[in-house]
């Protein structure tokens, strides 16, 4: 009888366990204690990179995670948030990828999109061009307007490389699995893929988690003013958790919003998940008017 072999691929075990446990080489430069949670919170300190990229390279997943991996964290690990703008979705992919074999866009394909017939791709199929719509740039930021809002550590998470909206009009941004930045899809897939959330681990006849799965959700990771964004934030694990007054939403609502102007939120009590996505770019970087008012309007109807 031939002799069965066992994988030595990891089995995740919590959100409190170290990155290191699932990736060993992000051990590197001091981040050996450096959690999952951190990673979902956005205060693991690895907002951007060290060294210069080109944003083609963004489509080098080896290269941009090898390079997180290496790096020195900007600031100490979980004492406070700063947006993770595009590397949260790389820290995040890989540790998917050394955990399932697969990278994030294939796993979620399978995992989420398929079972949740949700029309939403991590790395876009070349057969699904025809049905892009371009996204309209936004106009410029004033830098000048902002005067003291900008900080060294916008700059660096900005700025490295700076992403221009345009690129999304390309076909290495299309092919590449860039999870923070390119996913393709509309509100209603969007919608879907997180009303699992607000349906406590079940949407559309289908369970992903058990309702005790989303409760790490709500475990607050930072609040205060963000190191990145420069604007109170109070975040939860993935999520930004209710933050009155700026949403009128219960202690069981998240949210996140995305340059341009999307929006997304759900909220437990009422089981309730808005989205709102536009290929028409406002200068925002989490959210603007147009979203915040279609979510007041939802909110203001369950509340009559």
């Amino acid at each position: 009888m031939a002799e069965v072999q066992g994988t030595c691929e990891p089995r995740f075990e919590s959100v409190h366990s170290p990155v290191a446990t699932y990736w060993p080489e992000f051990a590197q430069a001091g981040k050996e204690k450096i959690e999952v949670r951190h990673i979902m919170g956005h205060t693991a300190g690895l907002s951007g990179w060290d060294e210069p990229l080109a944003a083609e390279q963004l489509a080098d997943w080896d290269l941009c995670t090898s390079r997180l991996a290496a790096q020195a964290p900007w600031w100490e690990p979980g004492t406070g948030s700063g947006y993770h703008a595009v590397t949260q979705g790389y820290l995040i992919g890989e540790i998917v990828r050394r955990i399932t074999g697969d990278t994030i866009g294939a796993w979620f394909a399978r995992e989420v999109a398929k079972p949740l017939e949700a029309d939403f791709h991590i790395g876009l199929p070349a057969s699904e061009d025809h049905r892009v719509s371009n996204v309209i740039p936004p106009p410029p930021i004033n830098l000048d307007a902002m005067g003291g809002q900008i900080s060294e550590l916008m700059l660096k998470t900005f700025m490295n490389p700076p992403i221009d909206a345009s690129m999304a009009h390309h076909e290495w941004w299309r092919r590449a699995e860039i999870p923070a930045a390119n996913g393709h899809g509309n509100a209603r897939s969007v919608a879907a893929v997180q009303s699992i959330i607000a349906g406590k681990g079940q949407a559309r006849g289908v369970r992903l988690l058990s309702a005790e799965g989303t409760d790490p959700i709500f475990e607050v990771q930072a609040e205060g003013i963000d190191k990145v964004l420069g604007v109170p934030e109070r975040m939860g694990m993935g999520y930004g958790l209710s933050n009155p007054p700026d949403m009128a939403m219960g202690p069981r609502a998240c949210y996140w919003g995305g340059y341009g102007g999307s929006v997304i939120i759900m909220d437990q009590d009422y089981e309730f998940t808005v989205c709102y996505i536009m290929n028409r770019m406002e200068s925002g970087l989490v959210g603007d008017l147009r979203g915040a008012n279609i979510v007041a309007a939802a909110v203001t109807s369950l509340l009559a």
